[in-house]
């Protein structure tokens, strides 16, 4: 059985070296779909259930929107961007670093790992990055 919830956040980013637009800082807001797979509750008050939706949303929250949501998102092997949060977070603004090109391909691949260390059993991340733009990932299967 599988339950999927919909949450949305507002980043920004930029893809420094990239040959198009988006290699200027600009923003998204993100719409993120989990989808989570188990067996249902068998007894309790979550009988019946592959989980509660409340704590489904409690869990994304402290590991994806939390630390996402209205942060400079940067790849902190990139010099320029590592100025531009620099700058960011001496102004007291929120960044978050994360180790690879701030794609909405490698941000679906972090996410998934954030809600598997939590200990959800995802077993699928769909990031849209614009209403017609999406990344996908399934763990297993890239």
């Amino acid at each position: 059985m599988k339950i999927t919830k919909i949450f949305t956040f507002d980043s920004s980013h930029m893809l420094d070296g990239h040959d198009g637009k988006c290699q200027n800082l600009h923003g998204h807001t993100y719409t993120l779909e989990i989808t989570v797979s188990d067996g249902l509750i068998p007894n309790g008050a979550k009988s019946g259930m592959v989980m509660d939706f409340t704590d489904l949303k409690a869990i994304v929250k402290q590991a994806i929107i939390e630390p996402f949501d209205h942060a400079f998102i940067y790849d902190g092997s990139n010099p320029r961007e590592q100025q531009i949060a620099a700058l960011l977070e001496g102004w007291n603004m929120k960044t978050l670093r994360l180790p690879f090109r701030t794609t909405a391909e490698h941000m679906s691949i972090e996410m998934y790992g954030r809600l598997k260390k939590a200990g959800l059993n995802v077993c699928r991340i769909k990031l849209w990055e614009t209403p017609t733009s999406c990344a996908e990932y399934e763990g297993d299967h890239p």
